[in-house]
């Protein structure tokens, strides 16, 4: 009887499959090849000079010469996308990769954590109203968020957390998971908002809304439309009203109007007047005129008063991103007629929508490294919290640069489209893995109580040696700035 090669076990993360020759585990992310553990994906290397747009022997002058190396030392990165964790934590990182740049000898430590605690926070641009303030957002019927606090021109939407990957019922962490999974390595998911629309996001792409594909941000509220653009209405029309959902603009009451002389037209606004010009809550949020539930705009006004108002004063209705818009004529009882744009009036649409930006969906995903990955740093993970507080260590996320929270923990978030792509895995726990780089100097990782005899140079992992390890090798984002770019860091002169 031919030998059968045995199942090995994984133990890269809780679940600790066993794995049959030739064949991956739950995550599809290690697998067994002739009874070793190998991670499937390759790992990440990021070369610094072809993303600048320099030759790749670059004229180094006539004290340098060039060995026949593509990429000078210091040009390269070796990014966590690939390399594995440190499960079941007390493991050092997976690469510890020492550099020499700039005079100064450096250290990236490098692991993919296993994220129970992450989510993404989601901007989606739009005036269309997507639901209601804490409204439950679901993906396959299952809950996986809420509606958060709206910003100027964006629904926010906040997804994923422990709660609903651990918290809820199995189908509900599984579909958060795959959910989280798609987003942040870029694909499209469809999602329905309680009470409120359906949307299709995609980072970097324009939202979907109700089947209906978003092509512009707001230029403003109605407030800031009128101050904008009240110059170059003035000449053109009496009367301007800028709907939207939050501040609607009137342009002979506003300020910017006055100035430049308006006359009082008797107008009158269904709505809650803030300060001159400025009306709130004219209408339901909604989908149509400036976000409104507005179908004719005619709606949000009451009747011209007589004193003020006269036959033949015109005026157009427009919305914040000049989607809509209409002219009208009183008639001789200072009723609203409807009439065609003027082609002044419709160049001075064209010109709201050309000062709106294209409407996008952006993807951040925001993860606590936790104790455990930290240990895989040092034996003492606090001190590398620290040395993140004091800009002794520069984190990054797939060689993408990230923002950390300030108070306690190394609690991050990174736009995913800065990323490699296919950055993101998962493990069935549930729990997404994501990339985390650690890049200080040498002699500030000794001092953190850093795995020193884990230390390797960057040659054995790139370099002839390092070709043991499956890699793929990808030019650095001209807008992502360096990692081992020692601008990053505290230095101390005496050093």
């Amino acid at each position: 009887m031919p030998d059968v090669p045995e199942k090995i076990r994984c133990d890269a993360c809780p679940v600790m499959c066993y794995i049959d020759d030739g064949k991956a585990g739950a995550c599809d992310r290690y697998a067994n090849s002739g009874g070793s553990l190998i991670r499937v994906d390759p790992l990440t290397v990021v070369a610094n000079a072809q993303a600048q747009g320099t030759p790749l022997v670059p004229f180094l002058g006539k004290a340098a010469d060039w060995d026949g190396e593509l990429v000078r030392p210091g040009d390269e990165f070796v990014t966590a996308v690939g390399a594995g964790t440190t499960y079941p934590d007390y493991k050092p990182a997976p690469f510890i990769v020492s550099s020499h740049v700039d005079g100064v000898d450096m250290v990236t430590v490098v692991t993919e954590g296993i994220y129970s605690y992450c989510g993404v926070k989601v901007k989606i641009d739009t005036d269309r109203h997507l639901g209601p303030e804490r409204a439950v957002v679901r993906c396959d019927g299952e809950a996986i968020g809420h509606v958060t606090t709206g910003e100027y021109g964006s629904q926010m939407l906040s997804l994923g957390g422990v709660n609903h990957l651990t918290g809820g019922s199995k189908r509900e962490g599984r579909v958060t998971c795959q959910a989280l999974l798609d987003l942040c390595n870029g694909k499209a998911v469809e999602m329905a908002i309680d009470d409120g629309s359906t949307v299709v996001i995609q980072a970097g792409m324009p939202p979907v809304v109700n089947g209906q594909r978003e092509e512009l941000m707001r230029v403003g509220c109605g407030s800031a439309a009128i101050g904008m653009f009240a110059k170059q209405w003035y000449d053109l029309v009496d009367e301007v009203v800028v709907v939207d959902d939050h501040i609607t603009g009137v342009l002979s009451e506003h300020q910017a109007g006055k100035v430049l002389g308006a006359r009082p037209t008797g107008i009158s606004i269904r709505g809650r007047r803030s300060t001159p010009g400025r009306y709130f809550q004219v209408a339901a949020p909604g989908t149509g005129w400036g976000g409104t539930d507005v179908t004719d705009p005619l709606s949000i006004l009451g009747d011209f008063k007589a004193k003020q108002a006269w036959p033949g004063l015109t005026m157009m209705m427009v919305s914040t991103t000049g989607e809509h818009a209409a002219y009208y004529i009183l008639d001789d009882d200072l009723k609203p007629v409807l009439h065609d744009l003027t082609p002044a009036l419709v160049a001075s649409v064209e010109r709201v929508r050309e000062n709106c930006e294209p409407a996008l969906c952006s993807v951040l995903f925001m993860g606590g490294a936790g104790g455990s990955l930290r240990a895989g740093v040092t034996e003492n993970p606090v001190r590398l919290t620290k040395s993140v507080k004091d800009t002794l260590t520069y984190v990054s996320a797939g060689g993408a640069p990230v923002y950390v929270w300030p108070g306690g923990g190394i609690t991050y978030m990174v736009d995913v489209t800065r990323m490699p792509d296919n950055s993101f895995g998962y493990v069935p726990t549930p729990a997404l893995v994501a990339p985390i780089e650690f890049t200080m100097k040498l002699d500030d990782y000794a001092a953190l109580g850093g795995h020193m005899d884990h230390v390797v140079p960057i040659d054995d992992v790139v370099g002839p040696e390092g070709q043991r390890h499956d890699q793929r090798q990808l030019a650095r984002r001209a807008d992502n700035p360096w990692p081992l770019d020692r601008s990053h860091f505290k230095w101390n002169p005496g050093a």
